[in-house]
């Protein structure tokens, strides 16, 4: 199982990035799949996420309102756009695969990608 990310890079606060994850070696649709970031020093923390259906998503407080996940099934991929980017969404993004569950909590996490970093300046 693969899970490539990528689509991070420097920003402008108020700017945007949007995040590919492609996925391979697993039956995909079977799979909610998600985006956890980590600041330094801090936790790693759910920000979005798609249950394995399609029908329902989730996000985190912080940034309602201002990112974007989808997924393409025909393509094993999910994205995250992210609008109106903030020096606090400063973080290593990771995607994540649970299988039959939207993957909110790290510890239930089946599969991880390697973290692609965002960087938002002042």
């Amino acid at each position: 199982v693969q899970l490539q990310a990528s689509g991070g890079g420097l920003v402008q606060a108020g700017g945007s990035l949007r995040l590919s994850c492609a996925a391979s070696g697993l039956p995909f649709s079977n799979y909610g799949m998600g985006w956890f970031r980590q600041a330094p020093g801090q936790e790693r923390k759910s920000v979005a996420a798609f249950s394995y259906t399609g029908s329902s998503t989730y996000y985190a407080d912080s940034v309602k309102g201002r990112f974007t996940i989808s997924r393409d099934n025909t393509k094993n991929t999910v994205y995250l756009q992210m609008n109106s980017l903030k020096p606090e969404d400063t973080a290593y993004y990771y995607c994540a695969a649970d299988g039959y569950r939207t993957p909110r909590e790290s510890s239930s996490v089946d599969y991880w990608g390697k973290g692609t970093l965002v960087t938002v300046s002042s």
